[in-house]
């Protein structure tokens, strides 16, 4: 399944206004866009060393267990970006790791108006997390290389 069906899934089964896929790249430390619902605000290939809140990187990718921000505080406490985010409309945040067998492979980020998840949709969102892991597990074999430093 390709991560555009993916997000097509996301919309139908719990509804979203933004909808990105991050990859992560534990060689590098960071977090590749693999998917954007909105590629001029958030463009598909940038990456971040995690511009968000010092826990957010041990929940999602090292405890694998969802953030779930349900109102514009939680958005704005969580993460750099929130005046984009709040412009775009968005004011809850839903963000569930997809795991493989290799470990974490990325995170699935579902935006919607403020209010609009509750654990339901936390549950779901879980739930559908699974089936970008084949899509994710390839992207991540093919991109992530360690960051070469100064040879001796």
């Amino acid at each position: 399944m390709t991560l555009s069906e993916v997000e097509e899934r996301v919309r139908e089964d719990v509804g979203v206004r933004l909808f990105t896929v991050l990859a992560w790249l534990p060689g590098r430390g960071v977090l590749h866009r693999a998917h954007s619902s909105h590629p001029e605000q958030y463009p598909v290939g940038g990456e971040k060393s995690v511009e968000v809140a010092a826990g957010w990187l041990d929940r999602c990718i090292t405890a694998q267990l969802p953030y779930f921000g349900p109102d514009e505080a939680a958005v704005r406490e969580v993460f750099a970006d929130h005046r984009l985010i709040a412009e775009l409309g968005c004011g809850s945040v839903i963000n569930v790791p997809v795991v493989g067998e290799s470990g974490t492979l990325g995170v699935l980020n579902l935006l919607d108006a403020p209010g609009a998840y509750g654990q339901p949709q936390v549950a779901r969102a879980g739930e559908l997390a699974v089936l970008a892991a084949p899509a994710l597990s390839e992207l991540v074999q093919r991109i992530d290389e360690p960051e070469e430093g100064p040879t001796s």
